[in-house]
């Protein structure tokens, strides 16, 4: 096969919902949807085609593990204020790997927000007593969003998802996140959920920048490059009538997901229809692929690191 569709997992949370598109999450592997490999788990996918579906660099660097989980999330309520841990971190605290992810808006309530990064200069012992006292979401960068908006999360960053947000979330294959407040909420046993300040603490990059929000300019029928780290590569392609995506001299698979419109994908001879909110797996051995329609895309993938 050229293409691979999966099975979604839905997660109905305290705070709304997650759609978890692709998934190798150990527990919460998502499945493919149809086609002669119907029914198998991602990871077993990687080791049955190892580097033909992932890449040469990335069958070594990753095994029969796939690195990336691609969710939608769409919160009802204010998701907590959050940081994750980087590969480093999560291994000293027994997790196989750390999470850097990155969001991108799609069609949101008005007035909805985002924090990402802090918004004013914070020591180790002033963090200490925001959370005390529950006001550290006043040192978080605040952002009205807006359709299209992208934010990079690298791990250590702290940040939340406000109330009436819908995005997409590209991420390292990690569920691991450290809660630093969350609004006194109880959970559905009614106790306080549990808060992770002692290894928040450890995780917390106290950098302050000026804009978190990342800046691009789109064009139609060209990707357009937004984030370029080492754990992946996104590019927003805008689609009007037809675009050929060249993944020649790509070493990688590459996931394709819908933020807006419809169409079709096409690799060789497999045709596959595509629409908004879902997602698409490119074996690496796919060199080229034709989209047709009207739509915007994501396009991931994890090239090798410099």
């Amino acid at each position: 096969m050229n293409i691979f569709k999966f099975n979604p997992l839905i997660k109905n949370l305290l705070w709304g919902r997650e759609i978890w598109l692709l998934s190798g999450v150990d527990g919460n592997e998502t499945t493919v949807a149809e086609g002669p490999y119907r029914g198998q788990a991602l990871n077993l996918l990687v080791a049955q085609m190892k580097d033909r579906l992932v890449g040469k660099a990335n069958y070594g660097r990753f095994g029969n593990h796939f690195p990336l989980l691609i969710k939608l999330i769409e919160a009802r309520q204010d998701l907590s204020v959050q940081v994750h841990p980087n590969d480093e971190t999560a291994h000293r605290h027994g997790k196989p790997m750390g999470k850097t992810e990155m969001w991108y808006v799609m069609p949101s309530e008005p007035g909805a927000k985002l924090y990402s990064g802090l918004c004013q200069a914070i020591d180790p012992e002033a963090f200490q007593q925001m959370v005390e006292r529950k006001t550290i979401s006043h040192a978080l960068a605040q952002y009205e969003v807006s359709e299209g908006d992208v934010f990079f999360i690298p791990a250590g960053r702290v940040h939340a998802i406000g109330a009436g947000c819908t995005v997409a979330e590209i991420q390292q294959t990690s569920d691991v996140t450290y809660r630093i407040y969350d609004y006194d909420r109880l959970d559905g046993n009614g106790c306080l959920r549990t808060l992770h300040v002692a290894q928040a603490a450890e995780c917390i990059d106290y950098t302050v920048s000026e804009n978190y929000r990342t800046l691009y300019s789109p064009q139609t029928n060209e990707p357009v490059t937004v984030v370029d780290c080492p754990f992946f590569t996104t590019k927003v392609v805008d689609v009007c009538g037809q675009a050929l995506l060249d993944y020649s001299r790509l070493d990688s698979f590459v996931i394709l997901i819908a933020v807006k419109g419809k169409g079709y994908v096409s690799v060789g001879d497999q045709v596959m229809t595509m629409a908004d909110g879902q997602a698409l797996l490119l074996p690496a051995t796919a060199k080229k692929a034709v989209v047709t329609g009207h739509l915007r895309l994501l396009e991931t993938s994890v090239q090798r690191p410099s």
